[in-house]
């Protein structure tokens, strides 16, 4: 059996990893994202101040970041869109600067105080783009509050939390790791924000629960991305694509969980990509029989 140091070792690089790998074109002259004075602000919604930062002038863009992390896990994707978009980015509840409640978070939860923002800012339907648990965010935005998004694109998303979804050796480490952190609180340690973590950690194990029917209801256009040595099972990225009504499907090709910082230049090209213009789903028969593709 891993020893409870070894467990929080593990998880304390898996949650450091996509800040240590930031890309170097994120420069030391680049702003402070996620602790920018200048553009930084707090937002009273549903039961806690949500830190929020804005960038740059054009189409509203979401940027959502995964678990554990925080406004400054997106710096790549933040110095790469904001010259095109305004770029909006936040710590979800729990994460960051943002406050948490007693109250367990959901995702439910979390894209209410998402949309609440969207509202807040004035903003027409955005563009969003979600990394990890900020992919299913998104779509819970686009599932439940459809007139808030023009379209989406979510990296290692999933619909459950199993075996099904996820690889083992991930449902093994969350369920580790958890026992671990109820272990610290029932001692009192206080080294970490481990009420924080506990909520993180439950929605790892225990969410997210969205069926095919739901997800089959969001209409917006979705670039479904992962890795190829994934998190989440090639599989279950390859089913929710197949769910999807308009959807484009990206399997990176030797990249993992963690491409918007391992490989920004080619996580942020990609999306770049299928946020620009109008949605095509062009058919192989197409090139073949003539026909004209379908457009939307």
């Amino acid at each position: 059996m891993r020893s409870a140091q070894r467990v929080f070792n593990v998880a304390i690089l898996i949650f450091a990893v996509a800040a240590l790998l930031l890309p170097t074109t994120v420069t030391a002259a680049s702003p402070e994202y996620g602790n920018n004075a200048e553009v930084g602000e707090y937002l009273s919604i549903n039961g806690i101040e949500m830190y929020y930062e804005t960038y740059g002038d054009g189409e509203p863009l979401v940027l959502i970041h995964g678990s554990g992390q925080s406004i400054a896990d997106m710096s790549a994707q933040i110095s790469h869109f904001a010259p095109r978009y305004q770029v909006i980015v936040a710590d979800s509840r729990a994460h960051g600067k943002s406050g948490m409640t007693e109250e367990q978070m959901t995702y439910k939860i979390m894209a209410a105080d998402w949309v609440a923002l969207i509202k807040h800012l004035q903003l027409p339907p955005v563009r969003l783009v979600g990394w990890s648990d900020g992919g299913n965010i998104s779509l819970e935005i686009a599932r439940t509050y459809p007139d808030s998004v023009d379209r989406l694109a979510v990296m290692g998303a999933n619909l459950s939390p199993d075996r099904s979804a996820v690889h083992g050796w991930a449902v093994d480490w969350v369920t580790d790791f958890s026992q671990e952190i109820d272990r610290q609180i029932a001692a009192g340690n206080n080294d970490q924000n481990w009420a924080a973590l506990k909520q993180q950690f439950y929605l790892l194990r225990e969410l997210p629960d969205m069926s095919l029917a739901e997800l089959a209801s969001i209409k917006a256009p979705v670039l479904v991305m992962a890795g190829d040595k994934d998190i989440i099972r090639e599989e279950h990225t390859v089913l929710i694509y197949q769910t999807l009504a308009k959807a484009h499907l990206a399997i990176f090709p030797g990249e993992t969980h963690f491409t918007p910082a391992t490989d920004p230049d080619l996580f942020n090209a990609t999306v770049e990509r299928f946020m620009g213009g109008t949605y095509h789903r062009p058919e192989s028969k197409t090139f073949i029989f003539g026909d004209s593709g379908e457009s939307h």
